[in-house]
């Protein structure tokens, strides 16, 4: 530890996400586990797209008449540009700049609140217009591949706020550095999600 606690910038190592033994056996096992996600939401994908517009009779709503291309862009907008902030996070986090890494990664955490709080939005929304998790086969589908969408992000930001106040007097270290990093790596793997979301929920949905 008295070794870390003198690291600076000249000694900062190039790529301290990956300077110990630990931290490589953290991406062995991180790529592990989103293996195992991909086959999660490959599931929920080929479950939505086949129960999409399924519905008990003509008074449900279908996917044409409740997806709103406005609001569904500003909310992935908000989601891709916490990714790039999150670049920048790790950026600053590889040049031993603590602060500017934490201030990053608080903006971060500020546009995935803002993307959760579209995606409750727009749940409220289809709600009222009949559009729930037991109306139908569609309602179900949809909602158990955006939900737990959601949940994810709700997770990750969760994970990046505890990684944030646990270390916030601690500054940078070859512990923490990699676990930093890897919740960023999480949290691309979410957007990434969003954008097949994107297109096969809302864009295939409102062509018909």
């Amino acid at each position: 530890m008295q070794a870390e606690e003198k690291l600076t910038y000249e000694t900062w190592p190039a790529a301290p996400e990956r300077a110990t033994l630990e931290a490589k056996n953290k991406f062995l096992g991180f790529w592990l586990f989103l293996g195992g996600e991909t086959v999660l939401f490959s599931s929920l994908f080929a479950t939505y797209l086949a129960l999409k517009d399924k519905v008990p009779d003509t008074s449900q709503p279908l996917a044409k008449d409740l997806f709103e291309l406005p609001l569904t862009l500003v909310a992935t907008m908000l989601l891709l540009t916490s990714s790039l902030t999150s670049v920048y996070a790790m950026y600053h986090m590889k040049n031993f700049a603590f602060k500017k890494m934490m201030l990053w990664l608080g903006v971060t955490v500020l546009l995935g609140l803002g993307f959760l709080g579209l995606e409750v939005y727009e749940f409220n929304m289809y709600v009222h217009e009949g559009h729930k998790f037991t109306s139908s086969a569609f309602g179900s589908a949809f909602y158990s591949l955006v939900g737990f969408h959601g949940a994810h992000v709700t997770f990750g930001l969760g994970w990046i706020l505890a990684l944030m106040i646990r270390n916030y007097k601690r500054g940078l270290n070859l512990y923490n550095a990699p676990k930093f990093y890897v919740a960023s790596l999480y949290w691309h793997f979410i957007d990434v999600v969003w954008v097949f979301i994107f297109t096969v929920v809302y864009l295939m949905g409102m062509v018909g």
